[in-house]
């Protein structure tokens, strides 16, 4: 692992020299126009300190997640990477999104492709060590680690970060507001009812479910949902956001609304769970209570997911818009 690291880290610099040679003109006239126009702030972050402009214009995100997080708080990124196995957000964003640039799968952005951007801030969650010495040497790096069911904190630093914070507790609230709309629904109406959020993959024999420690997982029990019991026993740490299952562990998804999470190409993989007749006992399946959504909002994701799965509890839930 530490020989493919240095690897990695000699290809990208590799890269990295090549881009900037061909753009160092234009670079070196962009540094000196920003040192007289623009000013700064010192921000730290988990891998030191970084002087962030006050009005970045042109920010990469290096993944979705933060990439919607800009976009909720006003700020347009000019490039981003998509999920390397999760479907991408980017489509269901619709005109938000339109004309972001795709820099490749997440955790292998295009490196000389950030360069021709010439950006004035990169922005990203959990970068490693060498990719940050890398992105540095390009424009002003900011990153943060990613904790599935922190992600409201995540949106607060962000926007604290980027200057937005009035913006982001404004959003929080309202989204705060439609939480407590679903629970006094679930109080009224499903109070003994448990929920399973299973993801499928494309390609693999197995699926998962989703602990309270996941994206999802946080947003279902905060709007008062219980996930099934034998679900929390496993899950022994914050550290733990899914627990693989076999079909013939199926019994561990069982509850009375299952929610099945398709990555893009699953559909094979979760008819070989459906056809078996241990599918047919669980209690959502008997009941009708299964509902298939998208892995590009419901896996990760920041605010304008969290509120797209939202959509998703309004309409199967409590069946109002």
């Amino acid at each position: 692992m530490k020989i493919f690291k240095v690897l990695l880290l000699i290809i990208f610099t590799f890269i990295l020299i090549i881009g900037c040679n061909n753009y160092i003109p234009q670079k070196n006239k962009t540094l000196k126009s920003n040192s007289v126009t623009s000013e700064c702030r010192v921000i730290k972050h988990d891998l030191g300190e970084t002087c962030v402009p006050l009005k970045p214009q042109r920010i990469i995100a290096l993944d979705e997640t933060s990439m919607e997080a800009l976009l909720a708080l006003d700020l347009k990124a000019i490039a981003t990477a998509q999920p390397n196995i999760a479907g991408s957000i980017i489509p269901k964003l619709g005109k938000k999104a339109e004309g972001i640039v795709s820099l490749g799968k997440d955790g292998q952005p295009n490196i000389e492709k950030i360069v021709q951007l010439n950006p004035d801030l990169i922005l990203g969650f959990s970068i490693s060590a060498e990719q940050y010495q890398i992105f540095s040497q390009i424009a002003p790096t900011f990153t943060l680690d990613y904790v599935q069911f922190g992600w409201q904190d995540a949106l607060l630093r962000i926007a604290e970060t980027t200057d937005k914070t009035e913006k982001a507790q404004k959003l929080l609230e309202e989204y705060q507001q439609r939480v407590e709309k679903i629970r006094t629904f679930v109080n009224d109406n499903l109070t003994e009812k448990t929920v399973s959020i299973s993801r499928f993959y494309a390609g693999n024999n197995f699926t998962e479910f989703r602990t309270k420690y996941s994206f999802p997982g946080s947003i279902v029990t905060e709007v008062g949902i219980s996930l099934p019991e034998i679900q929390n026993q496993l899950t022994t740490n914050e550290n733990q956001p899914l627990f693989s299952v076999s079909l013939e562990r199926i019994d561990l998804i069982n509850a009375d609304i299952l929610f099945i999470v398709l990555d893009p190409g699953a559909e094979e993989n979760v008819q070989k769970f459906q056809n078996s007749p241990l599918w047919q006992n669980l209690k959502a399946v008997k009941n009708q209570r299964v509902y298939t959504v998208d892995s590009s909002y419901w896996i990760f994701g920041n605010i304008l997911s969290a509120n797209a799965v939202l959509d998703d509890l309004f309409t199967y839930l409590v069946k109002q818009p």
